[in-house]
């Protein structure tokens, strides 16, 4: 694979498993050097194991949701390597619920680690990247991860898909800022993804999982390495004229015209 990311020192949240997983591995089998961060330490130590094999990582033990940590970290990167060039805000918090059980300390919940979260991240990101130089085109880039659910809505998923649609609408007024520092900030909107999380509904509930997946127009659910490249050529210099945008990456879903058969 082309070392075209040589040199470059990456963040993503979530990285231990999933989408997260996927793409720091793609990050460091491309060159980067890429710090992982997760709440789960044996989960945390799997991945870096396994990413260990194709290029750079560092693990690093963290919930997002705890601004002055997650804050800490970005800052201790970027000093240790020297500049921050790509963040990946990945970590992400789910509740299923009508609104009526809803509770507010789960909506608070989704909206601390989906929203707020990457919010802090994005802040010190954007701070460190601005204050170093320029390498090619742009001084960094930041992808946020989204949901088809932050642009759709979805019963049972209020707080999630409230939170997601934040997260869309930040990563513009983000961009705008950044843009002309040289900073680039993007959001990928997933659809559904073949994790270990849709393995267990599967297993649980095969039926209406076979049904959600047909009822995507390819058919099927995208897999996290498909995810992974998407989100690697945002950050990319490859990406460099686009900012402000949230790519869509599943399967047509977020296209598709509803007709009742």
């Amino acid at each position: 694979m082309i070392q075209d990311l040589d040199g470059k020192v990456a963040i993503v949240t979530g990285g231990s498993d999933g989408i997260g997983l996927a793409t720091a591995r793609l990050l460091a089998a491309r060159g980067a050097t890429v710090v992982i961060c997760a709440r789960r330490p044996e989960k945390l130590a799997e991945a870096e194991a396994e990413i260990a094999r194709v290029g750079k990582v560092e693990a690093r033990q963290l919930d997002v949701s705890d601004d002055a940590a997650f804050t800490a970290l970005i800052e201790d990167v970027a000093a240790r390597h020297g500049r921050l060039d790509m963040l990946v805000n990945n970590a992400m918090s789910v509740h299923y619920a009508p609104i009526f059980k809803l509770t507010l300390e789960h909506w608070r919940k989704d909206f601390a680690v989906n929203a707020d979260a990457v919010f802090v991240g994005t802040k010190a990101a954007m701070k460190a990247m601005a204050a170093q130089d320029m390498t090619g085109r742009q001084r960094g880039a930041i992808v946020n991860i989204s949901s088809t659910c932050g642009i759709r809505a979805a019963p049972n998923m209020a707080s999630y898909s409230a939170s997601k649609a934040a997260l869309v609408h930040f990563t513009a007024a983000a961009a705008m800022e950044g843009a002309p520092l040289g900073i680039r900030v993007n959001a990928i909107v997933p659809g559904q993804v073949q994790t270990a999380a849709t393995a267990d509904y599967e297993s649980r509930a095969p039926e209406a999982a076979a049904r959600t997946a047909s009822a995507i127009p390819m058919q099927r659910g995208g897999n996290p390495d498909e995810l992974a490249e998407a989100i690697v050529f945002m950050l990319s210099e490859a990406a460099s004229y686009i900012t402000g945008t949230a790519l869509p990456v599943d399967g047509g879903k977020a296209a598709q015209l509803y007709l009742p058969g």
